[in-house]
Parts: C-alpha cells; structure tokens; sequence
C-alpha cells in the first residue's frame, strides 16, 4: 500500500468502525482495510454482539445470524458505499459481507467483478491498516 492508500485505508477503517457500532451497538474489537487497485476488504474482529454470541452456539443460530448480517449489509451498505467514493473518489460496483460465526468476524468486500477470496489466519500478516475500537 502507498501512503496515500494507506491513509484511505485508515479513514475507511474509521467509518466502517462508526458504521458498525451504529447499525448493531456493539463496536468491533478493530477493523482491519485492505486496499489494492480495485478490491477494499474490511474486516471486523469481534464484531457479533454477546446474544449474537450465543446464538452461535447451534448451526441454527449461527445461520440466522449469519442471514441478519448479510440482510443488515445489504440495507445499509448504500451508505458506507457514499463514504467510501468520498474517501477514495471511485465508486463501488459490488459489494458482499460474510459472518464468520465461531469468531464474530465479519468481512466486507467491495470489488470490481473480480472473483475476491479471504482467508483469515491466526497471527496478524500482510499489509493492512488496522484500528483498535
């Protein structure tokens, strides 16, 4: 990452930590960006609330939360979608989530039509930009 991606990286982390905490009330442990050409991941650590938690618990319960994740994306990512063309002046053409239930991790990526997977590993890698909540 350059350093003017990095300091879009930075401000997106920002926002999507401000937007997480609104939508859920329940602010993620960090938000970890990863900005290159025309993909931008956002990770959420720690973002699921305690009954969310719990839910969990059971493939039912997590498959519901996972549902209410991807419904609560899709209803509110139009917003989140403005801050990040004001940020980094393009705009989005797609965009996902994806609750990964036994960690609370929640990943958004927004992408240009290309086929995008993520891979979260167990010690802290790679060149991201990360905020502690």
């Amino acid at each position: 990452m350059n350093e003017s991606e990095t300091v879009m990286a930075q401000k997106i982390a920002q926002v999507a930590l401000a937007f997480q905490t609104e939508r859920t009330g329940h602010a993620p442990a960090s938000v970890n960006v990863v900005l290159n050409e025309d993909t931008l991941v956002i990770t959420l650590h720690d973002a699921l609330t305690p009954a969310e938690k719990a839910l969990t618990l059971s493939a039912e319960g997590a498959a519901k939360v996972q549902e209410f994740h991807r419904q609560l994306f899709q209803t509110s990512a139009e917003a989140l979608q403005t801050e990040i063309k004001r940020i980094t002046g393009r705009d989005v053409r797609e965009a996902v989530a994806e609750v990964e239930p036994a960690t609370g991790t929640v990943v958004h990526a927004f992408t240009t039509g290309n086929v995008v997977q993520v891979f979260l590993l167990t010690t802290n890698s790679g060149s991201a930009v990360g905020i502690e909540s």
